[in-house]
């Protein structure tokens, strides 16, 4: 089943009509571990303000993002980490400053900088992504690529609620 047919199905009981009590108790189940989950996510966050000697959460998801897709602009970095372009560019700061990251303007428009990884700061990414990677294989070894599977279209429907959620937070 696709992301968008499990979006467009969700709460919709097979008969078109509401869903179970059984549905609505799952439902509820779900939004809650889901919520405790994003609790979890700004706690681990909100620990990069009491460890100043030590890369951020975010700072990571920059290095992790210059890793997968290469050079990058600190706009399309901010998008990665999910900071605002400021922030970015203080971040980006902070990780020149320490030998992860280096600027370098752009052969095709001097206009534009972009960043790159140093080879500190793959090293660092490599070392990162081993312990995380190890850390998620043995968290979900239980479960089966079905299941897993199934929980990837899960959570990406709860994305697209919050989303939604978020359009209607802007739009009223």
């Amino acid at each position: 089943m696709s992301a968008t047919t499990a979006r467009d199905t969700a709460g919709v009981a097979p008969d078109g009509g509401l869903p179970s009590s059984e549905q609505r108790a799952a439902v509820i189940g779900f939004t809650a571990t889901f919520k405790a989950a994003m609790a979890a996510v700004r706690r681990l966050r909100g620990r990069d303000t009491h460890r100043p000697e030590e890369l951020s959460y975010a700072q990571c998801g920059l290095l992790f993002g210059l890793a997968d897709r290469g050079e990058l602009s600190a706009s399309e970095l901010a998008g990665l980490a999910d900071v605002a372009p400021a922030t970015a560019t203080q971040m980006l700061d902070s990780l020149v400053a320490g030998g992860f990251v280096e600027r370098s303007r752009s052969d095709r428009d001097r206009r534009m900088v972009l960043v790159s990884l140093t080879a500190r700061g793959s090293d660092l990414v490599a070392a990162r992504r081993a312990r995380y990677e190890a850390l998620w294989a043995r968290g979900l070894a239980r479960f089966s690529e079905p299941e897993l599977e199934t929980a990837t279209v899960v959570l990406d429907c709860a994305r697209a609620v919050l989303d939604e959620i978020a359009a209607e937070s802007d739009g009223a």
